[in-house]
């Protein structure tokens, strides 16, 4: 933003000079912000990978801007663009509105084509905007195509995904499977790549999958290189599989109901699929089959999930070891609880209890004794 000197004028008052040679810890404060643009934001060197960003009515502003965040680092081995699908200004899904760089033509020169998550309704979802959709096809054969979040609709709905393995955020993964019957969906991970097509799950996902991009492209090195300048884990354990929230449903008063509530509050126990049924007065044969037409599960199957779902809360919001928390569930061992949970979110304990505890702003930086470093687990 520039100012006009002469809005800082007094009527009558002769303009004198005021400014003052700035400060050695000023000049060196300067340079360092310089220097941290020029990393964050190179121009792109010769030949550089060009990466065309197509923004869609609705668009998510975050995820909107991390391709040229993420790619934009990598010391000008990529050119990141923004295009609409009409050269006009997009609607984001937030009180602002966004004006693209590009109409739709400059997709034709793209090596890869970046799909941001937009805005969706059942409608939109099955039917997406005829633009978006010629848009895409102005995409030169060749190209590397990637999706983040609700952009994998878009990918689905082209008929680019029939008989590939794909992902979305996980919450809208019922809906995919419901539109688009074709597509492998895995609502677990973080991202798939076939190569030429790649999609991701949701919002920080971004972030995973163009990390991704530049460790394929250029190295462990590079990736390594932008996820320092990004402040953010060039590789993250697991997948989507640990952020799933799996509510539990209500138990009804009749059939197996009342049992499954006896049960919550005695999962430390080794309850067994008699005393289950001598509970509910069913025979075991009687009990097994109630409790999988209620539940879709068996009683061990829907036990386990339940001790999961205690053990992730407990290693969420307490200090407890994980062999004490493997016994207050029900586990009859650490690594019973280590094997469950690797199969269920993909990660160990102590590195979901990583990533979902944090210090309490209260209590300030946290140490680990010997380790040297505030705030490490």
């Amino acid at each position: 933003m520039t100012v006009d000197p002469a809005a800082r004028r007094v009527p009558g008052v002769r303009a004198t000079s005021t400014a003052r040679p700035a400060s050695a810890p000023a000049r060196d404060l300067a340079e360092r912000v310089a220097e941290l643009d020029r990393r964050m934001s190179p121009a792109p060197r010769p030949g550089a990978h060009k990466v065309v960003v197509l923004a869609l009515d609705g668009v998510y502003p975050f995820e909107l801007g991390i391709p040229h965040r993420v790619l934009g680092s990598a010391d000008g081995r990529y050119e990141v663009l923004s295009a609409s699908v009409d050269g006009r200004p997009v609607r984001t899904d937030s009180d602002l509105t966004v004006t693209p760089g590009h109409g739709p033509e400059v997709l034709a020169e793209a090596d890869t084509v970046v799909i941001p998550p937009y805005a969706i309704s059942r409608a939109s979802a099955a039917a997406p905007d005829p633009q978006a959709l010629a848009a895409l096809s102005r995409v030169r054969p060749g190209a590397r195509l990637v999706s983040i979040c609700t952009g994998a609709f878009l990918l689905a709905a082209a008929g680019l995904l029939d008989g590939r393995r794909a992902t979305t955020h996980w919450a809208l993964t019922g809906h995919f499977r419901e539109l688009f019957p074709r597509v492998e969906l895995d609502a677990d991970v973080l991202f798939v790549d076939h190569g030429d097509v790649l999609t991701s799950a949701g919002a920080a996902s971004g972030v995973d999958v163009c990390l991704h991009l530049v460790r394929q492209d250029h190295g462990s090195e590079v990736a390594n290189q932008v996820a320092r300048c990004c402040v953010v884990p060039p590789y993250r354990d697991g997948g989507q599989a640990q952020y799933i929230e799996r509510p539990l449903p209500p138990a009804s008063e009749t059939g197996t109901g009342p049992t499954r509530d006896w049960a919550l509050r005695r999962l430390e126990l080794p309850l067994s699929l008699d005393e289950l049924a001598a509970h509910a007065a069913m025979s075991t044969r009687t009990f097994a089959r109630r409790f999988r037409e209620e539940t879709g599960l068996s009683p061990g199957r829907w036990l386990t999930q339940q001790r999961l779902r205690r053990a992730r809360h407990l290693l969420e919001s307490s200090d407890l070891p994980v062999e004490r928390v493997a016994h207050e569930v029900g586990f009859a061992t650490a690594t019973s609880l280590r094997r469950h949970l690797a199969a269920e979110a993909g990660v160990a304990p102590s590195a979901y209890r990583r990533t979902f505890r944090a210090s309490s702003p209260v209590d300030g930086p946290r140490s680990v004794p010997g380790s040297g470093r505030a705030g490490s687990q």
